[in-house]
Formats: structure tokens, C-alpha cells, sequence
């Protein structure tokens, strides 16, 4: 095969010479496709379509090279090739369409991963979308992905169904993907009207490897004494990949599950950024408790475990490590102060947690009662549990005010807080915007711990952005 990198080209050579030994991200035919990607995101505008002075000569010859580079992967691939074809098909309507706002419905639609949860089995994906927490431009965007689905985790499915879960790794991306997104979504993708969507998927690597430097960087920094399960995770990519695997299962299907007030996270409105906090934190909780209860029933049978049984007890445990640090110390001090809901669950579990007596800041030195922790960490899930619950029978802003009262019974508002020193009368009579509006930016600041922390980790937590498994 004859592929150049550079000025734009057609791919020269029939579509099976690609099955060289090599490895996929070193694929002459990936390697030209994603340079054409590359290239031709330099020509398009936030919505996709090319921009007014943009060449379209130069466009439809980084498309002919796009295209060409997926015919000749394709065979690679036998399991996607409708979606293969689609995506040609989709590529060369834009083209010949002009390239006005991309439509890569029939290729989406076509794409159905989540049918093919099969350990070790990859994919090639090519789109038009934005990536969360990356850029919201709509550029073309193409990674090599791999699905992560060892065999405890097809198992545990069994018990804990999640169809549309999948669970990858990444083995090569265009820029998109070169920063903190650690998902991929099927409505990022640019497309003429929203289907029902059929999966959603993890890049459980990237979460391992930034759970690992962060970890790893903060209990040094905190002079903590990590158990010996939690630190094998910090030495073994792929035993915490297979735990992100197992803790993502359950927090996914968790959204759905329950007593939920009525659909408190997934419906795209406009409310106060706690509410996201206590969804995604509720959801995290769920999977912990599941693995409390997980680790207690095989734990009593353990000389009868089958082999898939032993590594799910062992990830059981594991999850429940992982939660905690992750939570209190990366999510409370990623991002910006400006409605960060992660930030604030972090913060809110670590404060439950010491306010309870199961977790030290003693003498400049962290510490937890590992035995009485499950118990503590339980007992917020069951908080807020009890919260939507009761918020069945609750008007809406009702269950703000109530969900804002479990949080400042741990956190300390912000001084300034209208909401800590209670609405008015004219904004209790009003519409929810009000509320909204009435909520600071940073409505739960960051404790003298967390801003110490942060300041100690703000380069630490910066070197995650892209991280890729491979890396250490």
C-alpha cells in the first residue's frame, strides 16, 4: 500500500494489503485518514459545515481521503461494515451536498456496538460530534477503540443488565479526544433529527490511568496510607481498567433505577447545579453499596467462587477504593468553580465522611477507619435515596430547597449565598429560573483542605488531560 501523510490523496492499493502485521494505530490507512481528519477540521466552522472561506477543493480531497482510508480498513472491521458503508455513503453526500451542517444519521443509526461486547474486539469510528468535557466544536473526529469486557464483567451483567453499556479503551484518536473526554456518545454525533439511543460508551483506560497519577500523587501528598488492594491499582493498568469497568456497569444503569422523583438527571432542563451533584453522586453510591453487598455474599461462599466469581469479588472491593478516591480526590478539585457538580459531590462525600468520624486530617495526614467507612458512605447514598423519595410527592422547587438543605447540612455555603440565608419571597413565588439564577457560581467553595490540595495537585491534575492507558 502506498498512503502519504501530507497533501491530501487518494488511498493507492487494494483494501487487504492492511492486514500487515502491523498494529492498528500504525495502519498506513488510519494514519492518512486521520491526518485527513486533521486537515480538514481546519476547515470547518462550530457546527461542521466548511467555513465561508474555506476551500471546498481542499475539503473534498481530505473527504477523498477519508473515505478511501475506510474502504481500506474496513476488512479489519467485519463487524461494523454496515457502518462502514454508511459512514461512505454519509462522507460523500456532505461532500457532493456542498458541506453545509453534516448529517451522519443512517451511519450513526448503522453503528451498534453495544452488539458486540466482545473482550479484545476493536473499532474504527468516524463522526462528526463534539467531545464532552472537550471541545464543542462538531469537527470530524475518528478514534481506534477497543472493547474492554473481560469475563466477570459478562457475568455481572447477567444480574446488573445494562444493554447499552460499553466498555472501551483507546488506542489512537484525532484532537478531539486529546483532552479530558473520557466518553463517547451517540447524540454528540451531527445529525438531521435524535433517534432512540441504543448505547453509550466509557473509555474505562483513560479513567484508570488519571484515577492512577492522581491517586498515586495525592496520598503521597496526604500521607496516606493506602491499603494494600487500593495500591496494586496504582501499579496495574489493567487491574483498575477492569474496576472502572465493573463501577461504570452499575452508577450507568443507576439513572433509570429507583425512586426517583420523575426523570431527575437525563431530561434536558435548566436547575440548579446541586441537583446534578446529588444524581451523580447518588449513582456512584449505587455502585458502591452494590459492592459492599457483592463482596459480602461471594466473600461467604470464597472456597466454591468459580474463577469469574473470585475476580468479581476482588473488583468488588476494589470499586469501593476507587469511589472514595476518586471522588474526594479528583472530581473535587477538576475543573472550574463555576457549577462544577463533580467538584461538589467530592467535596460533599469527603466532608460526610470526616464529619462522621471515619475519615482523619490529623497532624497533616490523612487516614480512614476502613472498617466503619462502608457504613458512612452507605448512609449518604441512603440520605439521598430518602430525599427523592420523599420528593415523589413534592412540587419541583420544593425538592431544590430540600435537596439544598442535605448539602448544606455538610458543606458551608458561600457567605453571599441567597439561598443559605433564605429566597425571597418574590423569588419563592416565582418561576424555577429564579431559583436557578439566584444559585452563585461557586455556591460550595472549596474548604481550606481542598484549597491547599488543589494548589499541591493543579499540576498533577493538568497532566491527565489526553492521558491514554499506555502512559505512566
Amino acid at each position: 500500500m502506498s498512503l502519504t501523510t501530507g497533501t491530501p490523496q487518494t488511498v493507492i492499493g487494494e483494501p487487504e494489503v492492511v492486514e500487515d502485521g502491523r498494529a492498528l494505530a500504525e495502519q498506513p490507512a488510519w494514519l492518512a485518514l486521520k491526518d485527513a481528519v486533521i486537515g480538514l477540521q481546519e476547515l470547518q466552522t462550530q457546527d461542521g459545515s466548511l467555513a465561508e472561506d474555506a476551500d471546498p477543493a481542499e475539503a473534498r480531497s481530505y473527504v477523498a481521503v477519508i473515505v478511501e482510508a475506510i474502504r481500506a480498513l474496513s476488512p479489519l472491521f467485519p463487524h461494523d461494515a454496515e457502518y462502514l458503508a454508511a459512514s461512505i455513503h454519509d462522507f460523500q453526500r456532505w461532500s457532493d451536498g456542498g458541506f453545509g451542517v453534516p448529517d451522519f444519521l443512517d451511519s450513526l443509526t448503522a453503528f451498534q456496538p453495544q452488539q458486540h461486547r466482545v473482550d479484545g474486539l476493536t473499532h474504527l469510528v468516524v463522526f462528526p460530534m463534539y467531545t464532552q468535557n472537550g471541545s464543542r466544536n462538531r469537527f470530524v473526529e475518528a478514534v481506534l477503540v477497543e472493547v474492554i469486557w473481560p469475563e466477570f464483567i459478562a457475568e455481572l451483567e447477567t444480574t446488573y443488565t445494562n444493554a447499552l453499556f460499553v466498555s472501551l479503551r483507546l488506542l489512537d484518536f484525532t484532537p478531539g479526544y486529546d483532552t479530558n473526554s473520557a466518553v463517547l456518545f451517540p447524540e454528540t454525533v451531527a445529525m438531521r433529527e435524535i433517534p432512540t439511543f441504543t448505547w453509550g460508551a466509557i473509555f474505562q483506560d483513560r479513567e484508570a490511568a488519571r484515577y492512577r497519577r492522581v491517586v498515586r500523587a495525592a496520598a503521597s501528598i496526604t500521607k496516606l496510607d493506602l491499603p494494600e488492594a487500593a495500591a496494586r491499582m496504582l501499579d496495574d493498568q489493567a487491574l483498575t481498567e477492569k474496576t472502572f469497568v465493573m463501577w461504570d456497569l452499575i452508577h450507568d444503569r443507576t439513572h433509570m433505577r429507583g425512586d426517583l422523583p420523575f426523570d431527575p438527571f437525563m431530561i434536558k432542563q435548566r436547575m440548579p447545579y446541586f441537583l446534578y451533584s446529588l444524581e451523580e453522586l447518588r449513582c456512584d453510591l449505587t455502585a458502591f453499596r452494590e459492592c459492599v453487598s457483592i463482596e459480602k455474599t461471594l466473600a461467604e461462599r470464597d472456597d466454591t467462587l468459580t474463577a469469574a466469581e473470585a475476580e468479581m469479588l476482588e473488583h468488588a472491593r476494589l470499586v469501593q477504593y476507587a469511589v472514595i478516591f476518586d471522588r474526594i480526590f479528583r472530581f473535587a478539585i477538576t475543573g472550574t468553580r463555576v457549577r462544577n457538580y463533580d467538584g461538589l459531590g467530592g467535596q460533599l462525600l469527603f466532608a460526610w465522611l470526616h464529619q462522621r468520624g471515619v475519615l482523619h486530617w490529623t497532624d497533616t495526614a490523612l487516614a480512614f477507619d476502613w472498617e466503619a467507612v462502608p457504613a458512612a458512605v452507605v448512609a449518604l447514598g441512603d440520605a439521598i435515596d430518602e430525599l427523592y423519595w420523599r420528593s415523589i410527592d413534592r412540587p419541583k422547587v420544593s425538592h431544590w430547597l430540600a435537596a439544598y438543605d442535605l448539602v448544606r447540612a455538610t458543606l458551608e455555603p458561600h457567605p453571599a449565598s441567597r439561598w443559605a440565608r433564605g429566597l425571597s419571597d418574590e423569588i419563592l413565588a416565582g418561576p424555577p429560573k429564579g431559583y436557578t439564577d439566584a444559585v452563585l457560581d461557586d455556591e460550595f467553595p472549596l474548604s481550606m483542605f481542598f484549597e491547599a490540595l488543589e494548589k499541591k495537585m493543579r499540576d498533577v491534575i493538568a497532566s491527565t488531560e489526553g492521558i491514554r492507558g499506555t502512559d505512566d
